[in-house]
């Protein structure tokens, strides 16, 4: 009989319990914008590329939530109590300045976001096997038996909002508490056919396709006495045909990063000291490429680039080294 694994990250249909299953076993945190799981350290600040951190256990294929509750709140009667604070002295202000000031409205300061693009695939497109829509709150993958014609997608056209302890979605009106009851909130919109690719937004109107190239990108970097930490934010860059080759010269990294919706940054960067290639890593994130640069021989980097002027301060991380 075929049951769906619970298991947080896994979510599959299987029927053999001995199936292999890599998941979470921890619990979801967010704190401060940032998104990640108890159990590993990737730390994310967009809600897509928190469903995309990879999960880091290896098990069994489970229909019981075996993820450990959270710590018991201490009871009423073992909160010791503070000691009494004095009352606050009221101030009498003028009628109308208080009128004035309860018209006033209060600023929010977080921006309300933006729901993402509703995009569908092109009708040409060519949908690989078992693939899962895009949309979000679907989570129906691509099934063969059913016609495209016939599939329907109930999905959340808005975006997962977080605040002060409730769990929803921009678009409709429920809020729950905890994040498994926020995953099975029920799609709000339904669309005929799913969207397992999108469409492909290199192309022009008369199906030739062009690519934006761009001249730079925002980047930052920061640096411990044995690396450096890079970062280049470029959105939706598509790992399949993305190339960052660090040079075996250890000066210079190549750089070409074209994007699924038809950007393209390609660059050569001259840097500010020589690196190990062999020990230096990079991975592709939803919203930026992170490179961890292994310094040759320790030196404190003012730039980042050789053929960029030093801004007089630099960010290290960790005791510096005796000269």
């Amino acid at each position: 009989m075929a049951q769906k694994c619970v298991h947080k990250g896994c979510g599959k249909v299987f029927t053999d319990p001995e199936e292999k299953c890599v998941y979470h076993p921890g619990p979801p945190e967010f704190h401060e914008g940032q998104k990640g799981w108890k159990c590993c350290k990737p730390r994310v600040l967009t809600f897509d590329e928190f469903l995309a951190i990879p999960p880091c256990t290896t098990g069994k294929h489970s229909t019981v939530d075996d993820t450990p509750a959270p710590p018991p709140k201490p009871a009423e009667d073992e909160v010791v109590s503070a000691a009494p604070t004095p009352a606050p002295v009221p101030v009498t202000k003028p009628l109308s300045t208080s009128l004035a000031a309860a018209e006033q409205p209060v600023p929010s300061s977080t921006p309300k976001p933006e729901p993402p693009e509703d995009e569908s695939d092109d009708p040409d497109t060519k949908i690989p096997a078992g693939a899962m829509c895009k949309r979000r709150g679907c989570g129906k993958s691509q099934d063969d038996k059913v016609p495209r014609s016939d599939e329907e997608c109930i999905y959340h056209p808005g975006v997962p909002i977080f605040h002060e302890g409730s769990k929803g979605w921009t678009c409709c009106k429920r809020r729950v508490l905890e994040f498994d009851e926020f995953m099975k909130i029920e799609g709000c919109k339904t669309k005929k056919r799913h969207c397992y690719v999108g469409k492909d937004k290199r192309k022009t109107q008369d199906g030739a396709a062009t690519e934006e190239k761009l001249e730079s990108v925002r980047n930052d970097f920061y640096q411990t006495m044995g690396t450096v930490i890079v970062s280049f934010y470029l959105k939706k860059i598509d790992k399949e045909r993305a190339k960052v080759e660090f040079l075996a010269s250890g000066t210079e990294i190549e750089l070409d990063l074209p994007t699924s919706d038809g950007k393209r940054f390609t660059a050569t960067i001259p840097l500010f000291a020589e690196i190990d290639p062999e020990r230096s890593t990079f991975k592709i994130m939803g919203t930026k490429l992170e490179m961890e640069l292994a310094k040759k021989d320790g030196t404190s980097w003012t730039t980042l680039r050789s053929d960029e002027e030093g801004k007089g301060h630099r960010i290290q991380v960790g005791r510096p080294g005796r000269v």
